[in-house]
């Protein structure tokens, strides 16, 4: 018998789809999303025939105004909500085109934020649910020419840890993981291939972060930070001079 239903966003590749991996392996039935129909469809089958799983795919651009209204439709209950989707930008704020800019803060924050909400409720009545929200080290400071990312991921990072809070005793947790430079396909999509972020620093493992995320979200972990390098520079930032941590965060991205 499964333990109940998974959800995970941007399930067709990357984190997302060690995720799914994970969660079939746990014996979680699972509700996959993404944009990619072909991509979910072959992972899906993969699972049901690799882990004996239900593994039913919602083919949905969460990007828009409306996405978790949607989606709650299609999937009205979740006892595990795994919060992945997401995109970034690298170019100066003011050259990127406007549209973008609020599918990338509608996809990372908005539809983050909304889902949270609709599926909380129904953890909370029964005692049990975990929530995972992907954010990442760049929560920790501002980051010039991937402005609105960065802010979105230090709101994904304030936002996740209060919930946290909010929760104690309920037997429903939040976690937010926060990885590093890690080797997916966000980094094409987000226009970095080249910046020195994922040439002058070690890049992780999808599959060694997502592990150490489905760890930290199962033991109802409210953040976690996967590697000793990742844990390292954020202690480090912690205490540097704001302008320092401003400066380096401007040419890690800058290209």
């Amino acid at each position: 018998m499964a333990k109940g239903l998974a959800l995970v966003t941007g399930a067709s590749g990357g984190l997302g789809l060690e995720f799914a991996r994970l969660l079939a392996a746990g014996d979680w039935d699972l509700a996959l999303v993404a944009r990619s129909q072909d991509k979910l469809e072959a992972l899906a089958a993969v699972l049901r025939a690799e882990f004996g799983v239900k593994a039913d795919v919602v083919v949905m651009d969460l990007g828009v105004v409306d996405a978790a209204d949607n989606l709650f439709a299609r999937v009205p209950a979740c006892d595990v909500l795994v919060n992945n989707a997401g995109f970034a930008t690298n170019a100066p704020f003011a050259s990127i085109p406007e549209d973008r800019v609020t599918e990338e803060l509608l996809l990372d924050v908005v539809t983050l934020t909304k889902l949270t909400r609709k599926y909380l409720p129904g953890m909370i009545e029964r005692k049990s649910g975990r929530v995972l929200n992907v954010a990442s080290t760049a929560a920790f400071l501002p980051g010039p020419f991937m402005a609105a990312y960065y802010a979105a991921k230090a709101y994904v990072l304030s936002f996740s840890e209060a919930v946290w809070e909010e929760l104690r005793g309920t037997g429903v947790t939040v976690t937010c993981l926060c990885p590093g430079a890690t080797e997916t396909g966000f980094q094409s999509r987000a226009n970095i291939d080249t910046a020195p972020i994922f040439n002058a620093l070690p890049v992780a493992n999808a599959k060694d972060v997502a592990e150490a995320g489905y760890r930290a979200m199962m033991r109802g972990k409210r953040l976690e930070i996967p590697g000793f390098l990742s844990k390292a520079m954020i202690a480090s930032l912690r205490m540097a001079p704001r302008g320092l941590a401003l400066s380096l965060s401007r040419k890690l991205a800058e290209q």
